[in-house]
C-alpha cells in the first residue's frame, strides 16, 4: 500500500462488494487491479486468485469499462516470503 500511495496512485484497501472485500484495489492508467493477498503455510495454494474470481470481486468495475487485473499473493509464514504470484 505504501508504495502505491507514495507513488499518487488512488488505492483503497478492503475495498468492498457486496461479496466481500479485496484486500486493495488500484485505479491507475485506466486500468483496475485488484489485490488479494494470503498466508500459506509453505507451499503456494492458488487460494489468493481463487478467492476474488469466486467471490465476484471484479463486478463492481465492469460497468467502468477500464481493464480490470486479478492479482493473487501468497507468503509463506514458515520462509516470509512470497511463493506465489498469480495474475
Amino acid at each position: 500500500y505504501s508504495h502505491f500511495a507514495a507513488l499518487g496512485v488512488n488505492v483503497t484497501v478492503e475495498d468492498a462488494s457486496h461479496h466481500g472485500k479485496v484486500d486493495m484495489s488500484i485505479d491507475f492508467n485506466g486500468h483496475v487491479y485488484l489485490f488479494e493477498f494470503k498466508v500459506v503455510e509453505q507451499l503456494p495454494e492458488g487460494k489468493a486468485i481463487e478467492q476474488i474470481k469466486t467471490k465476484g470481486y471484479a463486478d463492481k468495475y465492469r460497468a467502468s469499462g477500464k481493464p480490470i487485473h486479478l492479482v493473487g499473493v501468497e507468503f509463506s509464514s514458515a520462509q516470509r516470503q512470497i511463493v506465489a504470484f498469480d495474475v
